[in-house]
């Protein structure tokens, strides 16, 4: 049943993150196509859309490897882990943002990002798979 979950929250947190990563690289192409800005709550700038890009396909490799996670669960403990390591850092970024007041602009999304984000962190440590030599 656990691996069965682990597999469920690696796919659908896959899909996720493949499909926001095309959606940021997509972004890079609009804005630089003629007459082309992108809508932000953000001033972004050629650098911001830049990073944005890069973002982009960082998150699509990262939601790929999920993606392969999801088909073998036995195998993926360590992706979990790493994939709660970068949701950790990316809630933390989020609180850090919402405390130095510069985005308050962004009301309390990013406090409502953070949480959820801590909790995928815990659902993948919590879900990942136990190595077969850990077991006995």
């Amino acid at each position: 049943m656990r691996a069965r979950l682990f597999a469920w929250l690696c796919g659908i947190v896959g899909v996720l993150f493949v499909a926001g990563g095309l959606v940021l690289f997509a972004q890079f192409l609009r804005y630089h196509a003629p007459g082309g800005a992108v809508p932000s709550a953000l001033p972004l700038g050629p650098g911001g859309v830049y990073f944005v890009a890069f973002s982009g396909c960082a998150l699509t490799a990262w939601g790929g490897c999920l993606l392969a996670a999801a088909r073998r669960p036995a195998l993926a403990g360590p992706i979990g882990i790493a994939t709660s390591v970068g949701l950790v850092m990316s809630g933390a970024y989020r609180l850090l943002a919402w405390l130095v007041g510069d985005y308050a602009l962004l009301g309390e999304l990013p406090r409502i990002e953070a949480a959820l984000f801590l909790l995928l962190a815990l659902a993948f440590v919590w879900l990942r798979p136990v190595p077969a030599e850990a077991r006995s």
